[in-house]
């Protein structure tokens, strides 16, 4: 029933396998890929129609997790999978940069390649798969594609390279870097690495093309047995009379244009000349509206080719400077007063407020993804409002660009953060850009060191990142720093490079061609090596190191450690404890289940009264110390106390004050707060307590000077008791027969819990021995009740 094709290839270890022909047999072309037991399939359909007046390539990449592919249920009310999460927009970019330049020019039908996850084994990781499945599935489809290409993900780790390392080889090396390629260069980078040397990185990015040509060879293999028809493509119209027209009549013009160094002032000018040319030509926009737009392309290319060409020639760039210049650079910290860390960072026409605010435990994202619930503590944002370029435009949600620029200025600074051990705080970052023309990405990157440096989070090194582009023109070519917008534009490659003085956090690399070569990249590096080492000697002009104290707008965070099986009491049933303390302090607690506890607030009084407040639930009275306690229950014999947070115990009505006391509420009301000293702790756990040994305005321990108890009479005790023998026989000379016992002889009347026994009875005849004659005992005196001092008959 199914004509399927397949390929298996050996590729680092594991086995890749591409599969076409079972599923999605109605798109233009549809592919299976396989590693280990993560599959993703990758469906590419395109519309065999432009529309009318279309002007540019729509190609549309969306990359999908299904949760059921690894095992999960999406968390929500809505239990399905909605909008692109972050990771899936960043998967997507992934995949249409490398793919997007390898379509002709003038190619407008609009392409749709949506990649899918399947099944999920938790080590193969699928935006890899996903990114060779599309180019499969675009080689397949017919479509004008001039791939395919391959894509390879590699980690170092102790001097040597990884091929496709697992999530836990990449979190345990220095490096993680992404390259797509087709077999003779190089076309797309994104990685994050823990400051490595220009050659290293270099070396990795070569590894990685190497083994993508392993799949470019399978691809083919594939292709030759399942590829469809090639479309046919149009002859586009011989546009070159009016190039020549346009050169005559506006070319002077876009070189003057080009030599002005303000952006306004160049915008206005280049505007003028297109509005010129349009005018020219508006006959032909009714006539034949397709040709019209391609001549007003032909405006675009004639702008290419004046900068271009002075570059290349004359070593002059639109603004003035040559290819090795940064523009002037002005940054300032604590740019706003309120913020936990603020910096303001320009770089020639490109701008960024840059914030960094810190928070506590609560305040971290949590991600639901493939993987499980997952948390991060550390968050860059990036916005972009129409009014950096002076346009009027969409203000809202950020798009994908936004998104992508804001991961990689994450890329770039997460390498250099501390630990979460070393620093217990929720990060986030926001980047503002208020001005561009230039990289807004790496003026985030240094803004956001800064600031970062400015809030006291205490980076291994500050971070600076710049961004290089490229002319290339057969075998000569430029690579420019610190590029401009148009310089983007009119350029071959969008190079951006992040690091610290040690070494390279981030690599990124965007091209419009088809690959650059190993020779162009090494130039590449070595000049933004260059340009980062000026940028961070202009930033350290404003701090040249990260502060010493948090801002004092910022949460305080104290973090201690409890034995674990304490973890309870601080809990409570039900969380009631430790809601109390929350409610009660206003500080905020987290524990772990190590018992690493940690207090925040922007108080430091809310976090001492909270740490008091815990530690005196899992730490053991002491007797002899001196605590603060609160009444929590008066009874008639004397009130309990609550001290060191979780602990009750009696203070007796004799050890209340230093003379007689009737009635405990004469002393103590409820809720009245008393300092205690603790006398004893019984094998139970009961706590004994004195108020009258304790000044209760200061704390200080008093001396006792209640009356010392003097000898009951009859002398100096009971004499020997001798040998104890049967019950029936005298204890000691005194003593005597006490006789059989029985119900009520001893009659010491109800017995209250922490009360006093009352009178006794006598109990019988008694020897010649200390309170012989069988004498009634009466109460005990007033400062030692019996059943406290333990001194009874």
């Amino acid at each position: 029933m199914f004509d399927t094709q397949k390929v298996s290839i050996e590729w680092g270890g594991k086995t890749l396998t591409l599969e076409t022909g079972k599923v999605a047999r109605q798109a233009d072309g549809a592919v299976i890929a396989t590693l280990g037991e993560t599959v993703v399939l990758c469906a590419v359909t395109a519309a065999k129609t432009v529309k009318e007046g279309q002007d540019f390539f729509p190609l549309t990449v969306h990359y999908q997790e299904k949760f059921s592919s690894s095992g999960r249920i999406p968390g929500g009310f809505f239990k399905r999978e909605r909008g692109a999460t972050e990771r899936e927009t960043l998967v997507s970019r992934l995949i249409d940069r490398p793919i997007r330049p390898l379509f002709p020019e003038g190619f407008y039908n609009e392409i749709n390649c949506i990649a899918q996850v399947m099944s999920y084994d938790g080590e193969n990781e699928p935006d890899l798969l996903a990114m060779v499945a599309a180019s499969a599935a675009m080689t397949l489809s017919g479509v004008p594609f001039m791939g395919p290409i391959g894509a390879a993900r590699v980690g170092y780790k102790d001097g040597e390279y990884q091929l496709n390392p697992s999530d836990a080889e990449v979190a345990t090396g220095d490096l993680d870097l992404m390259v797509a390629a087709t077999h003779d260069a190089v076309m797309m980078v994104e990685s994050e690495a823990k400051e490595l040397s220009e050659d290293v990185m270099l070396g990795a990015v070569m590894f990685a093309h190497k083994a993508s040509a392993q799949v470019i060879d399978a691809i083919i293999q594939l292709a030759e047995k399942a590829a469809k028809d090639p479309w046919e493509l149009k002859t586009g119209t011989d546009l070159s009379a009016h190039k020549t027209k346009l050169k005559g009549l506006i070319g002077k013009d876009l070189a003057a244009a080009y030599k002005l160094t303000n952006k306004a002032e160049r915008q206005n000018a280049v505007n003028a000349a297109r509005t010129k040319a349009r005018e020219a030509f508006e006959d032909l926009k009714h006539d034949n509206p397709a040709e019209y737009l391609g001549t007003l392309k032909l405006v675009k290319k004639l702008e290419a080719e004046i900068v271009r060409g002075q570059i290349l020639n004359e070593g002059v760039r639109i603004d003035g400077r040559d290819t090795k210049t940064v523009r002037p650079i002005e940054a300032e910290v604590h740019f706003l007063p309120r913020a936990h860390g603020s910096a303001l960072f320009t770089r020639g026409e490109t701008q960024t407020i840059a914030t960094t605010t810190l928070g506590t435990r609560d305040a971290e994202q949590m991600i639901d993804g493939l993987n499980g619930l997952s948390y991060q503590h550390f968050m860059l944002h990036y916005n972009f409002p129409p009014y950096s370029v002076g346009e009027v435009g969409r203000f809202g949600a950020p798009g994908r660009r936004e998104v992508g620029h804001g991961k990689l200025a994450w890329r770039a600074l997460h390498p250099v953060l501390p630990t979460k051990e070393e620093f217990p705080y929720t990060i986030r970052v926001t980047s503002d850009i208020t001005e561009s023309n230039g990289s807004s990405s790496m003026a985030t990157v240094c803004g956001g060191s800064l600031s970062l440096m400015d809030a006291g989070v205490p980076l291994k090194r500050p971070v600076s990142g710049i961004a290089m582009g490229l002319i290339l023109e057969g075998d000569k070519f430029a690579v420019l720093s610190d590029i401009l917008g148009d310089e983007d534009h009119l350029g071959d490659m969008d190079f951006k490079v992040a690091g610290t003085s040690e070494g390279i956090t981030s690599l990124q690399m965007d091209i419009k061609i088809a690959g650059i070569t190993e020779e162009i990249m090494k130039v590449a590096l070595a000049q933004a090596h260059e340009g980062r080492a000026h940028i961070l000697g202009e930033m350290a002009k404003a701090l040249g190191e990260t502060r010493t104290e948090l801002s004092a707008h910022a949460p305080r965070i104290e973090t201690f450690t409890i034995d674990k099986s304490k973890i309870r009491e601080v809990i409570g049933t039900g969380g009631k404890v430790i809601r109390e303390i929350v409610a009660t302090t206003g500080a905020k607690v987290d524990i772990d289940d190590e018992g690493v506890i940690k207090v925040s607030s922007s108080d430091s009084a809310q976090i001492d009264a909270a740490i008091k407040w815990i530690k005196g639930l899992v730490e053991e009275a002491e007797v002899g110390k001196i605590y603060d306690g609160k009444v929590v229950n008066i009874v008639d014999f004397g009130a309990f106390v609550n001290f060191m947070g979780g602990k009750d115990g009696l203070v007796h009505v004799s050890e209340m004050k230093n003379e007689r006391v009737e009635k405990p509420t004469d002393v103590v009301s409820e809720g009245q707060a008393v300092k205690v000293k603790v006398l004893e702790i019984d094998p139970r756990g009961k706590v004994r307590l004195s108020m009258r040994v304790v000044d209760q305005e200061t704390g200080a321990e008093l001396e006792d000077t209640r009356p010392a108890r003097q000898p009951r009479e009859g002398g100096e005790g009971r004499g020997d008791r001798g040998p104890r023998g049967d019950r029936g026989e005298g204890r000691g000379e005194g003593r005597g027969d006490r006789g059989p016992r029985r119900d009520g002889d001893r009659n010491r009347g109800p017995r209250r819990d922490g009360g006093d026994r009352g009178p006794r009875r006598e109990r019988g005849e008694g020897g010649n021995g200390g309170n012989g004659g069988g004498n009634d005992d009466g109460p005990a005196p007033e400062f030692a009740p019996a059943f406290l001092t333990g001194d009874r008959d």
